[in-house]
């Protein structure tokens, strides 16, 4: 995919501190009369911010996971309708001026579209901007609204932005969309090596017997019986991507060659978005979130950065642990135009 025109997110505007106790004009100026909503909502969990124009945080809430595709868009917002109640009830406000939506499964403009409408339906701001969940791990890791970042947790994507509104992204949809990797795919590609490998279609690997030991069973035969009759639930195939990563810096040949094809699928979607947005010649922000990269696993980590210095010189790695809800309060504060103060208050609050 190409350009995509993203929505207004505005540069720093006034540099004026914003302090609580100014005048009228300057509380309309950066929008302290009219608080905004920041929501980050990911497959597992979750967060939900209200917060000022100047950055103050009035309150958080934590919910549960965010899956649409598993219940139906009605029910999905349902479930964060309570998240979002019970921030809004501790802020003491019921509605804001703004809603800052990063949601997963947002993976398609026309469902960023559809799960915008579903929010602007509750009624809890004025205006609602939806956009997929890595441009709050995006946002959360850079300055100014742009930048390239990676997420490599469950499952892979990648976005880029310029201050403009311009973005680059991938639908992220899976093998379908020509993604590879993130845990579950490691994990499910470590468990093919190691089947074959049991039964002799493939090369040896120590994965054959780690896997299964992992889970106390005898051998590979037992863990595929186990998976297949449901023994082991499937949500826990995601446990043996660490192994996958150990048996790598042990200098297995087959867990090292995956580990590598992971770095160059991160390497491949970075530079591509970078030279979609026109950026591979300036210095720029590669922002690398998700548990996998954040996990910092040397060999992962160390080719990763080999490979952009060889194929985006410019690009500057860093690794982003600050939470993604704070990314979905900067775009709300973007779109505000607030002033550089209530970005760095923000910043302070959640500790990045």
């Amino acid at each position: 995919m190409g350009l995509n025109a993203g929505a207004d997110t505005g540069t720093d505007g006034d540099a004026g501190a914003g302090r609580p106790g100014t005048d009228a004009g300057a509380d309309a100026r950066d929008g302290v009369r009219a608080p905004v909503l920041a929501v980050d909502a990911g497959n597992s969990k979750t967060d939900v911010a209200v917060l000022t124009g100047r950055g103050e945080v009035l309150a958080t809430a934590r919910g549960g996971g965010f899956r649409p595709p598993a219940v139906g868009v009605t029910a999905a917002v349902d479930a964060l309708a309570g998240t979002v109640g019970r921030a809004l009830a501790a802020a003491g406000v019921r509605a804001v001026s703004h809603v800052s939506a990063c949601l997963a499964n947002a993976d398609l403009p026309v469902e960023e579209e559809r799960l915008a409408a579903a929010l602007r339906e509750r009624a809890w701001g004025d205006s609602v901007e939806v956009r997929n969940d890595t441009f709050a791990v995006l946002r959360a890791g850079v300055t100014e609204p742009r930048g390239v970042a990676v997420v490599c947790g469950a499952g892979i994507n990648c976005v880029g932005m310029l201050p403009d509104g311009r973005t680059a992204r991938f639908p992220a949809l899976g093998r379908i969309s020509g993604d590879w990797g993130g845990g579950w795919g490691l994990a499910e590609e470590a468990l093919w090596y190691a089947a074959r490998a049991h039964d002799g279609r493939g090369s040896p690997t120590v994965l054959a017997d780690a896997l299964p030991a992992h889970f106390g069973l005898a051998g590979m035969p037992e863990l595929i019986e186990a998976l297949h009759l449901d023994r082991l639930p499937p949500s826990r195939r995601h446990e043996l991507t660490p192994v996958l990563f150990t048996a790598a810096a042990g200098g297995d040949s087959v867990a090292r060659a995956l580990v590598d094809r992971q770095a160059d699928e991160v390497v491949a979607m970075a530079t591509v978005a970078l030279d979609r947005l026109g950026l591979l010649g300036e210095e720029t922000p590669v922002v690398l979130g998700g548990g996998v990269l954040a996990a910092r696993h040397p060999r992962l980590d160390d080719r990763i950065h080999a490979l952009l210095a060889e194929r985006a010189p410019k690009a500057v790695p860093r690794v982003v642990t600050a939470p993604p809800v704070l990314g979905a309060a900067l775009l709300a504060l973007d779109r505000l135009g607030a002033p550089p103060s209530a970005r760095r208050r923000l910043r302070a609050h959640y500790g990045a």
